[in-house]
C-alpha cells in the first residue's frame, strides 16, 4: 500500500472518536426548555387566521350527522365569529340494531390541556378518525373568503337530529364545543376548541359508525413585507424576544 494510502486512514481513525463526540446527545435541563417560545412571527406578518372545525357521526344505516363550524380574523375584522353549518344526510338502511357495548373511565379527560385525541370502541367494524391540521400560506392579502352557515352567538347552542343522532353546537366565553349522541346507544363524539387547548373524543358502542373529528388551524402571512422590515433570521429573533413577541 502506498503511503498516501496509510495516511489517509490514520487521518480517518483519528477523526472518528472525535465526530462521535461532537454530535453526541445532549440533555436539555428543564430551565432551558422552560425558556423556549415557539411563537416569535414578525410583528405584522399574520394577516389572516382561521379555524375550521368539523364533527360527522355516519351510522350502519348510512345516515349521517354533523355539523362544520368556522372563523375567521383579519386586520380589517378582529372580533372572532363563528359561524355554523348543520349536515343532514339520509342512508339507505333500514337497521336499528342497539348498541350494547360499554367503556369505563375517562373522568379526567375533561381536565387535560393541549391537544387530547381519544377513540375508545366497544363494538364491530367501526372506524374513527381524529385529526388536527396546521396550514402556513403566504399572500399578499388577507383572502375573501366570505363566512358560510348560522351566526353562533356568544353563550348560544345550535341543535339538530336525525335518524343518527343529535347534534349540538355551543359555544361559551372560553371555547366553542360540537357533540354528537348517536341514536340506539351506538356511542357518541365530541371536540372542543378553548382557551385549555383541543379535545377530539369518539365513543363507539355499536357496530357499523364511521366518526369523523376535524380541525385545521388556517395561518396566511405576509409576502410583500417591505424592505426595510425585519427580515427573520435567528440574531433579529432573540432581540425580539425581550419585546414580548
Amino acid at each position: 500500500m502506498k503511503t498516501p494510502a496509510w495516511l489517509t486512514l490514520i487521518c480517518l481513525a483519528t477523526a472518528l472518536p472525535i465526530q462521535a463526540e461532537t454530535f453526541k446527545p445532549i440533555e436539555l435541563k428543564d430551565q432551558e426548555l422552560a425558556n423556549l417560545r415557539g411563537r416569535y412571527v414578525m410583528p405584522g406578518r399574520i394577516i389572516s387566521f382561521g379555524i375550521v372545525m368539523s364533527s360527522t357521526w355516519q351510522n350502519a344505516n348510512g345516515d349521517v350527522i354533523g355539523a362544520k363550524t368556522s372563523m375567521q380574523v383579519q386586520q380589517s375584522t378582529i372580533k372572532p365569529q363563528f359561524y355554523v353549518s348543520m349536515i343532514d344526510e339520509k342512508g339507505t338502511g333500514s337497521s336499528s340494531q342497539q348498541g350494547h357495548g360499554s367503556v369505563t373511565g375517562g373522568a379526567g379527560l375533561n381536565a387535560t390541556e393541549g391537544v387530547t385525541q381519544v377513540v375508545r370502541a366497544a363494538g364491530d367494524n367501526n372506524s374513527a378518525y381524529n385529526n388536527v391540521d396546521i396550514n402556513v400560506t403566504k399572500a399578499s392579502q388577507a383572502p375573501d373568503t366570505p363566512q358560510q352557515g348560522q351566526l353562533l352567538s356568544a353563550g348560544s347552542t345550535l341543535v339538530g337530529s336525525n335518524a343518527a343522532g343529535s347534534l349540538s353546537v355551543s359555544s361559551s366565553g372560553t371555547g366553542v364545543q360540537l357533540n354528537v349522541v348517536a341514536n340506539n346507544n351506538q356511542g357518541s363524539a365530541l371536540q372542543r376548541i378553548a382557551q385549555g387547548g383541543l379535545m377530539q373524543n369518539a365513543t363507539l358502542l355499536g357496530n357499523g359508525n364511521q366518526v369523523s373529528n376535524l380541525t385545521s388551524l388556517n395561518v396566511v402571512l405576509r409576502d410583500n413585507a417591505p424592505a426595510a422590515a425585519l427580515n427573520g433570521n435567528l440574531d433579529q429573533l432573540k432581540g425580539l424576544r425581550a419585546l414580548g413577541y
